[in-house]
């Protein structure tokens, strides 16, 4: 298999999956406030999602190492399109809880194994682009997803089903590619040697797992809350449709310039420097939110500086980690992400309850300008250990 195919393929998977959950989170957050849902309890339902990322994070190194990158890709593919063609099969607060639980088991799936068989496959002066082509077609699908919430209006049913089709048909190119496991490990996998590789990454790459963090904090709350947030204000579903693809477009025009630029720049420098200017312009959103076209301005700005937080943060930790427990260190990832996406509808919809409805984005801006003085922090101990 050609790698420009094979590649093709792997961000073919991506997009489409990108293209899901950004369906999927503004578009139960509508019907759940069209139902007259709580802000509170919508945000803490749209944490299943994650906590399915979550749940699964422990066991998939093993599962991997076991079966492969094909396999697991292709489980997840399944996963996530047999949940979607049941949404509508039963409409209760329980049962979609637990169906968008295992859409976030069948994600990670996917996610784990195509961007480790990525970092398996790329040399590490190119790691840099590598994944931001990846983070780029993740952005596309999810700037992409919510222009479709709209069909709601037609009949409930259709996004849900719409997605579906397009998972399986995304999946069905996967069968082409030929099956790889990643780098042996001198030790057989277990729960204990899982656990005994997370504490050798995070010693190594703490810092680098801060991005995926605030990343799954950001898109979870501004998927998850922000429709609620812009309604409460009087914007329209149209109106929210526009906006939150503006933040994927922002990131899908700058995230290779800046994925390569990380290549030739210290990226803990680089990081600092977009998480300051991100932090700053999110805290417009509270200010300007009554203005459509001025919010749609600060999504696509944000998205240029912090919407490859995600990417960038996987470079960083393949950089700081040692070969053999990349897998360990992509695995982290996933859960790190996961846990911020957890507490970011949460925090989302305790800010927005909190200040009846006034402020959202202020608690987005307080949690990235803390990692920005965390990288802080850390570039200033590794130089004195320089110095030393």
């Amino acid at each position: 298999m050609k790698n420009k195919q094979f590649v093709l393929i792997l961000s073919a998977v991506v997009s489409i999956s990108g293209f899901s959950q950004g369906m999927l989170l503004p578009l139960i957050s509508f019907i759940f406030e069209r139902d007259h849902v709580p802000s509170i309890v919508n945000g803490m339902h749209a944490t299943s999602l994650y906590i399915g990322v979550f749940l699964t994070s422990l066991f998939l190194e093993g599962l991997l190492r076991k079966w492969g990158f094909k396999p697991l890709i292709i489980t997840g593919g399944l996963l996530v399109s047999l949940s979607f063609l049941l949404f509508p099969i039963m409409k209760t607060m329980t049962f979609w809880f637990m169906l968008r639980l295992l859409v976030g088991v069948g994600d990670n799936m996917l996610h784990f194994a195509t961007q480790s068989w990525l970092t398996h496959v790329t040399p590490r002066a190119q790691l840099g682009r590598a994944l931001a082509y990846y983070g780029l077609s993740f952005s596309l699908g999810f700037m992409l997803g919510p222009l479709i919430v709209p069909l709601v209006n037609i009949h409930e049913s259709l996004p849900f089903l719409i997605s579906a089709m397009m998972t399986l048909i995304a999946f069905a190119l996967v069968f082409t590619l030929k099956n790889s496991y990643p780098a042996a490990d001198e030790k057989p996998v277990s729960l204990k040697s899982t656990f005994i590789n997370f504490s050798r990454v995070f010693k190594t790459s703490w810092v680098a797992f801060l991005f995926p963090m605030v990343f799954g904090v950001m898109e979870s709350a501004l998927n998850s809350n922000f429709p609620i947030f812009a309604l409460k204000h009087g914007l329209a579903l149209i109106d929210i449709t526009w906006i939150l693809p503006m933040f994927s477009l922002g990131t899908i025009l700058f995230q290779v310039p800046i994925g390569s630029l990380s290549d030739h720049v210290s990226r803990s420098r680089l990081m600092l420097v977009l998480t300051l200017i991100g932090a700053a312009v999110f805290i417009l959103g509270d200010v300007f939110i009554i203005h459509r076209y001025i919010m749609m301005g600060i999504f696509f700005v944000a998205g240029v500086f912090v919407g490859s937080l995600y990417s960038l943060g996987v470079t960083y930790m393949t950089e700081l980690t040692p070969r053999h427990l990349l897998p360990a260190g992509n695995l982290m990832c996933g859960i790190v992400f996961s846990i911020g996406s957890i507490m970011g509808p949460v925090i989302g919809g305790a800010v927005i309850s909190a200040t009846d409805h006034q402020s959202f984005f202020i608690a987005i801006s307080s949690l990235i300008l803390l990692t920005s003085f965390a990288t802080f922090i850390f570039i200033m101990t590794n130089r004195q250990s320089t110095e030393e």
